[in-house]
């Protein structure tokens, strides 16, 4: 296929030897299969901020670290320079993150390093050889469901322990090898220990695993991962291989204040993109 533009600098410096095909766009990126040598890898080029359907960046870069105060203080007043940080820091923060991760055995893509806002990775294949599908699309029994569902409860707190929170976890960034799930997409990765809104994305992530995998075994919408993992997160006592029941008894008072809180936080992000989309 022709040459992508954004993928042009890495053919002219060797790092690409061949563009396949294009895998996908999507509203963050656009995906390619490039040969590299022998290898057969994923380049997965950033589109711009003006380009980006994702219009909650802010809710998720809160926490990240930022190399300086000038730079903080440039991202705060949303200037050009803070602008252009904001999407250096976009761009990197999937690479840190799956690096992050493959250390702490989680199954992510095996990262091959960042070269002009492209991400080379592995390419995720079933047993035959194809691209690997995503989760939506593989059928399962209420057996297989009831395994991948607990093995991706330890993938989200391993994660958790290793810092990190995906963010925006569903069936459609879960691919599905000849071993089992292996988690995608990843630029908006949340700093657990920074960021306010943390357990309510954590929360959204098990439960949207959870809603995934009831559909063949509906036992599963009766269990509470979300609760029991920040709780052990919290205490300090949460640990890769800490074993987890599923259940969690409720404080009703604080339960109550919880949820008033998150009613004011959806409130308050929901008027700034108002403001901004003004």
């Amino acid at each position: 296929m022709k040459i992508p533009k954004s993928l042009q600098p890495l053919v002219d410096d060797g790092l690409v030897d061949a563009v396949v095909t294009q895998l996908k766009s999507g509203k963050e990126a656009s995906v390619y299969i490039v040969a590299c040598g022998d290898q057969v890898r994923c380049a997965k080029a950033y589109k711009q901020a003006e380009h980006r359907g994702f219009h909650k960046l802010a809710e998720y870069q809160e926490g990240r670290k930022v190399r300086g105060s000038r730079d903080a203080r440039a991202m705060a007043r949303r200037g050009r320079h803070g602008r252009e940080m904001q999407e250096t820091q976009w761009k990197s923060a999937e690479v840190d993150a799956l690096y992050r991760l493959a250390e702490a055995g989680v199954r992510v893509p095996v990262p091959h390093g960042v070269f002009d806002g492209v991400l080379l990775m592995e390419l995720v294949q079933d047993a035959d050889g194809h691209t690997a599908p995503q989760l939506h699309e593989v059928e399962m029994t209420p057996e297989q469901a009831r395994e991948w569902h607990a093995f991706m409860i330890t993938q989200i707190q391993r994660m958790l322990c290793a810092g990190l929170i995906h963010g925006d976890l569903s069936e459609y960034n879960v691919l599905v090898d000849a071993s089992g799930p292996v988690i995608i997409d990843l630029p908006q990765a949340v700093n657990a220990a920074g960021n306010n809104n943390a357990f309510r994305m954590l929360e959204r992530d098990v439960n949207n695993m959870r809603a995934t995998f009831s559909r063949a075994a509906p036992e599963l919408l009766e269990t509470q991962y979300a609760h029991e993992i920040w709780s052990l997160f919290k205490t300090g006592d949460l640990k890769p291989d800490t074993p987890l029941t599923g259940h969690f008894v409720h404080d009703l008072a604080e339960a109550d204040v919880g949820a008033v809180m998150d009613e004011i936080e959806e409130a308050r992000l929901e008027n700034e993109e108002r403001l901004r989309a003004v």
